[in-house]
């Protein structure tokens, strides 16, 4: 009897919601069919934007953006309630964030699931992998309704879950074949994939891998990312028809995951710290891993055609080839293969193929991992302005280097030396110089920095310079690097600008240059306002360590302020920074911007001259607003 007054007093409250949103024209009917399907009646859309929009960016019409409210209000994200009910009955009034919505991606092209006679007819296996028990259910709820009939592959961590997975799914009459198996923590979702089932797979024509993912924020269990994920991977049953209409229609597709959930950080599709990690797969496969940014299942998640992954999945692994329990959060083999199978998808001929939830659309674009890199200056200034301190990064952020390679600068030394006789050849002292630095590194176990006087102090002991030929060598390097420096003439005015509106200005870097060198810089590229400057360098403390982070954590709580830091390393700028419990706001890398807008790879060798003379302005110009809508 409460479970049915509980569900009374729902849809009552479901009803009235629904009303107030129409009458409001908050919720569009015709608007939601046209972008997600059609539906029985308006309330049953209605029900499924309040379904679907406490994990995904749908949203109910043009005048109410799910995905702006949600990221401006992270506390009713995570607590899951709906956001377009919470705004009407209570954000509005509280001054809360929101917007009509907005159109961040429009992918080129569509992709129309058509109906055949063969997509029926397709051999499918679904592999899971389970460590939680909690997931049985909804997995079970999901195959119950799949379209065909399936093999199931289980990887379970407990007795308790294979029997309840034996129990649940040998009920349902879709499952035609089921394999459970106890596996060790060990291999996260991959590795019981490859140890029990990889050589299996290879025998049937699609297989949809998943496991059990939770996330924790704020001290509470978020399946929020795995909801997103699993809805348009297993759970929707026309996204699930259109998926396998779509393989079915389309022999050259290998691969199929929805695009990456949009609550991740905007920089969830670069590889971080995870190349040093890929060398068996570029070995291996011969895939390339030259671009920063890759389009990848993030979270693990995907449909494939076992063929697609055939040097993958026919290799014979043990658990023992996987690192052991705890991974750190970024940086190991397996963050690496995840990054990876995309790649060897499209190294074996296939393309891979999404599915975009805002749009409701299936495209093989793939630029869609560059969608949150629109912005334009005004927007960055008004994003900027709500804070009190304002840290940028400078190299690549409000200054750019006239040929884009850093070691431009040194090159040209290098042929000037060359032609003094003291060196053989440009190459030959560019090596000598940055051998000599990383040889003080190591002296430092990598910890602190090293400073560009004592790098030509080594240079100069190693060589037997005199003084004034190693000032002189050590004062042209600089000297080099300063005159082939530009401003980002849109940073720069946005920085001008900041400080104009009383926010406090820092600059924060990782170089081997002095402090007087890099104010130097900065003044040369058009900052003649008051800033706080720290150097690693000068400090001997790094972002990429870790360490300058410390130090600015510990400063700006000591001031009481609110802060945001800018820049343009994954790494240092955003991944790092953020440990600490940062805000910041990573921007593109001209090499990145120059990626994202589609231009060929080019640079492909730092020190081939003719190359940076070519293309390094180019790359230049294109990154001198980091952004997409200068």
């Amino acid at each position: 009897m409460a479970q049915y007054r509980f569900e009374l007093q729902t849809k009552r409250r479901t009803s009235k919601a629904f009303k107030q949103a129409a009458r409001e024209g908050l919720f569009n009917l015709e608007w939601y069919e046209a972008h997600y399907g059609s539906f029985s009646h308006p309330l049953r859309a209605f029900e499924d934007y309040l379904f679907k929009s406490k994990f995904a960016n749908v949203n109910p019409s043009a005048l109410f953006d799910t995905e702006t409210y949600l990221r401006a209000n992270t506390d009713i994200y995570h607590a899951g309630i709906n956001p377009l009910v919470h705004f009407m009955n209570h954000g509005r009034y509280e001054g809360r964030v929101s917007s009509p919505a907005l159109s961040r991606w429009n992918p080129v092209d569509e992709l129309v699931p058509e109906e055949s006679a063969t997509w029926r007819k397709q051999k499918v296996a679904i592999c899971l992998h389970i460590f939680y028990a909690d997931f049985v259910d909804k997995f079970a709820e999901c195959l119950k309704q799949f379209p065909i009939n399936i093999d199931v592959f289980v990887a379970v961590s407990s007795d308790e879950i294979a029997i309840k997975v034996n129990k649940q799914f040998c009920q349902l009459s879709t499952v035609s074949k089921l394999k459970v198996v106890i596996t060790p923590n060990r291999g996260r979702n991959f590795g019981p994939m490859l140890v029990e089932f990889g050589k299996e797979l290879l025998e049937y024509d699609l297989m949809c891998h998943l496991h059990s993912k939770k996330s924790l924020y704020s001290g509470k269990e978020q399946t929020q990312w795995f909801d997103y994920l699993n809805q348009y991977l297993l759970k929707d049953k026309h996204t699930v028809k259109s998926i396998l209409r779509l393989f079915a229609s389309n022999p050259n597709f290998g691969m199929y995951y929805p695009t990456s959930f949009w609550m991740m950080p905007s920089w969830v599709n670069h590889w971080t710290c995870n190349k040093a990690f890929a060398n068996d797969f570029v070995e291996g496969w011969g895939i390339d891993i030259s671009q920063d940014f890759v389009n990848y299942p993030v979270g693990g998640m995907f449909w494939a055609r076992p063929d697609a992954l055939a040097p993958l999945l026919s290799q014979s692994f043990t658990y023992e080839d996987f690192p052991e329990e705890p991974l750190p959060n970024d940086g190991s083999w397996l963050h690496a293969l995840e990054r990876s199978v995309g790649l060897l998808s499209e190294k074996q001929g296939y393309k891979q193929f999404f599915y975009y939830p805002p749009a409701g659309r299936f495209t093989s674009d793939k630029s869609q991992i560059f969608a949150q890199y629109h912005k334009h200056p005004e927007a960055l200034f008004n994003e900027l302005n709500t804070v009190e301190i304002v840290s940028l990064d400078i190299f690549d952020t409000v200054l750019r280097r006239a040929f884009t390679e850093p070691d431009y600068a040194k090159l040209k030394l290098g042929k000037l030396l060359t032609e003094k006789g003291v060196f053989e050849s440009p190459e030959t002292f560019l090596a000598a110089r940055n051998d000599a630095e990383l040889s003080l590194r190591k002296l430092k176990s990598f910890k602190g920095d090293v400073s560009i006087t004592e790098v030509y102090d080594a240079l100069a002991n190693e060589l037997n310079w005199t003084a004034t030929d190693k000032c002189m060598y050590l004062a042209l390097e600089f000297e080099l690097d300063l005159d082939m420096i530009k401003p980002k003439d849109e940073m720069i005015n946005i920085v001008n600008r900041l400080s104009d509106a009383g926010r406090d200005i820092w600059f924060i870097t990782d170089i081997y240059y002095t402090h007087e060198q890099v104010e130097r810089m900065l003044r040369k590229i058009g900052l003649n306002i008051p800033f706080k400057l720290l150097v690693s360098s000068d400090l001997g403390m790094r972002k990429d360590a870790g360490t300058m982070w410390r130090y600015v954590k510990d400063a700006i709580e000591a001031l009481g302020k609110s802060h945001i830091h800018v820049g343009d390393s994954v790494r240092s700028d955003a991944q790092i920074c953020g440990d600490f419990g940062l805000s910041n706001m990573h921007i593109l890398h001209p090499k990145d911007k120059w990626q994202a807008a589609g231009y060929p790879v080019v640079l492909t060798n730092p020190l081939d001259e003719s190359q940076i003379l070519k293309w390094g302005p180019l790359i230049s110009n294109c990154g001198r607003y980091p952004f997409f809508g200068e």
